[in-house]
Protein backbone atom coordinates (compact mmCIF):
# COMPACT_ATOMS: atom_id res chain seq x y z
CA UNK A 1 0.00 0.00 0.00
CA UNK A 2 1.70 3.48 -0.90
CA UNK A 3 2.20 6.11 1.61
CA UNK A 4 0.63 9.21 1.83
CA UNK A 5 -2.94 10.29 0.62
CA UNK A 6 -4.75 9.93 -2.13
CA UNK A 7 -4.12 12.80 -4.68
CA UNK A 8 -7.00 15.53 -4.39
CA UNK A 9 -6.98 15.70 -8.39
CA UNK A 10 -7.05 13.06 -10.83
CA UNK A 11 -6.85 15.34 -14.21
CA UNK A 12 -6.35 19.25 -15.06
CA UNK A 13 -9.75 19.83 -16.05
CA UNK A 14 -11.48 19.49 -11.89
CA UNK A 15 -8.01 20.86 -11.13
CA UNK A 16 -8.82 24.34 -13.37
CA UNK A 17 -12.01 24.16 -11.93
CA UNK A 18 -11.68 24.31 -8.68
CA UNK A 19 -8.64 27.37 -9.11
CA UNK A 20 -11.96 29.00 -11.13
CA UNK A 21 -14.80 29.06 -8.66
CA UNK A 22 -11.56 30.45 -6.12
CA UNK A 23 -10.65 33.48 -8.73
CA UNK A 24 -15.00 34.20 -8.73
CA UNK A 25 -15.59 34.32 -5.53
CA UNK A 26 -17.00 37.53 -4.35
CA UNK A 27 -14.33 39.87 -2.55
CA UNK A 28 -11.76 36.94 -2.73
CA UNK A 29 -8.01 38.97 -2.59
CA UNK A 30 -6.31 36.29 -4.41
CA UNK A 31 -2.97 34.93 -2.49
CA UNK A 32 -1.08 31.51 -2.96
CA UNK A 33 -1.73 30.42 0.28
CA UNK A 34 -6.05 31.29 -0.26
CA UNK A 35 -5.79 29.37 -3.25
CA UNK A 36 -4.08 25.97 -1.55
CA UNK A 37 -6.59 26.45 1.08
CA UNK A 38 -9.64 27.01 -1.88
CA UNK A 39 -7.68 24.07 -3.18
CA UNK A 40 -7.82 21.70 -0.16
CA UNK A 41 -4.14 21.19 0.41
CA UNK A 42 -3.32 21.26 3.49
CA UNK A 43 -0.45 24.01 3.36
CA UNK A 44 1.70 26.03 0.19
CA UNK A 45 4.12 23.36 -0.10
CA UNK A 46 1.37 20.53 -1.42
CA UNK A 47 0.51 23.17 -3.74
CA UNK A 48 3.94 23.74 -5.53
CA UNK A 49 4.05 20.02 -5.05
CA UNK A 50 1.42 19.83 -7.71
CA UNK A 51 3.51 22.25 -9.69
CA UNK A 52 5.95 19.41 -10.08
CA UNK A 53 3.57 17.03 -11.31
CA UNK A 54 3.72 17.43 -15.09
CA UNK A 55 0.37 17.02 -16.10
CA UNK A 56 -0.80 19.54 -13.29
CA UNK A 57 2.45 22.21 -13.62
CA UNK A 58 0.80 23.90 -16.44
CA UNK A 59 -2.62 24.31 -14.47
CA UNK A 60 -0.79 25.41 -11.29
CA UNK A 61 1.74 28.09 -13.28
CA UNK A 62 -1.01 29.77 -14.76
CA UNK A 63 -3.22 30.09 -11.11
CA UNK A 64 0.30 31.77 -9.83
CA UNK A 65 0.60 33.85 -12.83
CA UNK A 66 -2.95 35.58 -12.36
CA UNK A 67 -1.70 35.81 -8.26
CA UNK A 68 1.58 37.89 -9.30
CA UNK A 69 -0.50 39.66 -12.01
CA UNK A 70 -2.75 41.04 -8.89
CA UNK A 71 0.05 42.25 -6.99
CA UNK A 72 1.78 43.32 -9.83
CA UNK A 73 -1.20 45.50 -11.09
CA UNK A 74 -1.28 46.79 -7.40
CA UNK A 75 2.26 48.40 -7.99
CA UNK A 76 0.53 51.04 -9.62
CA UNK A 77 -0.98 52.13 -6.59
CA UNK A 78 0.12 54.45 -3.61
CA UNK A 79 0.76 51.79 -1.05
CA UNK A 80 2.94 49.41 -2.47
CA UNK A 81 5.33 47.92 0.31
CA UNK A 82 2.71 44.62 0.78
CA UNK A 83 2.74 44.12 -3.07
CA UNK A 84 6.34 44.60 -3.22
CA UNK A 85 7.01 41.92 -0.39
CA UNK A 86 4.54 39.51 -1.98
CA UNK A 87 6.29 39.54 -5.57
CA UNK A 88 9.46 38.80 -3.83
CA UNK A 89 8.49 36.11 -2.04
CA UNK A 90 7.65 35.16 -5.65
CA UNK A 91 10.63 35.29 -7.09
CA UNK A 92 10.76 38.73 -8.17
CA UNK A 93 14.11 40.66 -7.67
CA UNK A 94 14.85 44.45 -6.27
CA UNK A 95 17.16 45.55 -8.83
CA UNK A 96 18.84 48.89 -7.84
CA UNK A 97 20.85 49.96 -10.78
CA UNK A 98 21.03 49.16 -14.79
CA UNK A 99 24.06 49.02 -16.48
CA UNK A 100 23.92 49.60 -19.99
CA UNK A 101 26.27 48.26 -22.73
CA UNK A 102 29.35 51.10 -22.76
CA UNK A 103 29.71 50.81 -18.53
CA UNK A 104 27.30 53.62 -17.48
CA UNK A 105 25.82 53.15 -14.84
CA UNK A 106 22.40 54.48 -13.73
CA UNK A 107 21.66 54.45 -10.43
CA UNK A 108 18.96 55.62 -8.49
CA UNK A 109 16.41 53.83 -10.40
CA UNK A 110 14.22 50.94 -8.52
CA UNK A 111 12.84 48.27 -10.72
CA UNK A 112 10.98 45.12 -9.35
CA UNK A 113 11.75 42.11 -11.66
CA UNK A 114 10.42 38.73 -11.97
CA UNK A 115 13.56 35.83 -11.70
CA UNK A 116 15.87 38.11 -11.77
CA UNK A 117 15.29 39.03 -15.16
CA UNK A 118 17.66 42.62 -15.55
CA UNK A 119 15.68 43.94 -18.45
CA UNK A 120 14.26 47.66 -18.56
CA UNK A 121 10.56 47.27 -18.51
CA UNK A 122 9.14 49.50 -21.49
CA UNK A 123 7.35 52.98 -19.95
Amino acid sequence: MPAGNPPLYNNPKDLQSKIDSYFTEDNVKPTISGLAYHLGFESRQSFYDYEERIKFSYTIKRARLKIEMSYESKLHGNNVAGPIFALKNMGWKDVQGVEYPGGIPITGINYIVPNGDNTVPDK
